[in-house]
């Protein structure tokens, strides 16, 4: 068996050596600053503050013909419900 077929990698590909795991715990060690732990990526936001997610029942005539116009418009089905209940609702 080959050195390669037992080694380990990060997520981003790089070998996982016992010099890697080493400054990985020192740094654990010294502790990390809020910036560090801070939450980075995620879904952006949506309108003025934080999104609620609103589950609704759709008979199948409704779900394809949402589908069909999503893949039209090239969006999503979330788009296209945020949409359509804007211009319903008279709301910017």
């Amino acid at each position: 068996m080959s050195s390669h077929e037992n080694e380990h990698r990060t997520s981003g590909g790089v070998p996982v050596t016992d010099e890697l795991v080493q400054r990985s715990a020192d740094q654990a060690d010294a502790g990390y600053g809020p910036a560090a732990l801070r939450r980075r990526g995620g879904r952006p936001p949506l309108g003025s503050g934080p999104a609620d997610v609103v589950p609704v029942r759709l008979d199948p005539e409704l779900r394809a013909a949402l589908a069909s116009r999503a893949d039209s418009e090239h969006t999503s089905a979330s788009d296209v419900i945020r949409q359509a209940l804007r211009a319903w609702l008279d709301v910017a």
